[in-house]
């Protein structure tokens, strides 16, 4: 059986209990037998990968940039793109499901992709959305995993 993609989209830079969710998600995305996908870099994308790396997972970075060392280190496989933020709809087409945590205008532009491509997108705490299904705590994943 083919494992899924997750996405973990999300700001860059979090405060810890957004931290501390994004890692919980991620543990879970990897105990699931998912594979974690993110844009590689720090925040909800550090944390979620972090938690699915530590426990023993795979984990995704799309990166923006031109280097492989810009990834976070739990990433496994960075994908070096060199197009910036237009990296969104790569994640958007790569995920099976995609997780909104927190985030901004990169955040909102991934979850737009995701809608889009006909991807469910949960969210916490995140831009207020019609057809994004809100989850209150990490364990909320699991029914769609």
């Amino acid at each position: 059986m083919k494992q899924k993609l997750i996405a973990v989209i999300g700001g860059n830079s979090v405060e810890q209990h957004l931290f501390d969710f994004a890692n919980q998600v991620g543990k879970l995305i990897a105990e699931y037998n998912c594979i974690l996908v993110c844009g590689g870099l720090g925040g909800v994308m550090e944390a979620a990968a972090k938690g699915a790396f530590e426990s023993g997972g795979i984990t995704i970075g799309i990166l923006p940039g031109f280097e492989k060392k810009d990834a976070n280190p739990y990433i496994s496989i960075p994908v070096v793109t060199g197009i910036s933020t237009a990296r969104n709809s790569i994640i958007a087409r790569t995920c099976d499901l995609a997780i909104a945590i927190d985030g901004k205008y990169g955040t909102l532009s991934e979850i737009a992709y995701c809608l889009d491509f006909g991807k469910t997108v949960l969210g916490y705490k995140t831009h207020n959305i019609d057809k994004v299904f809100p989850i209150q705590k990490p364990e909320d994943i699991i029914k769609y995993l």
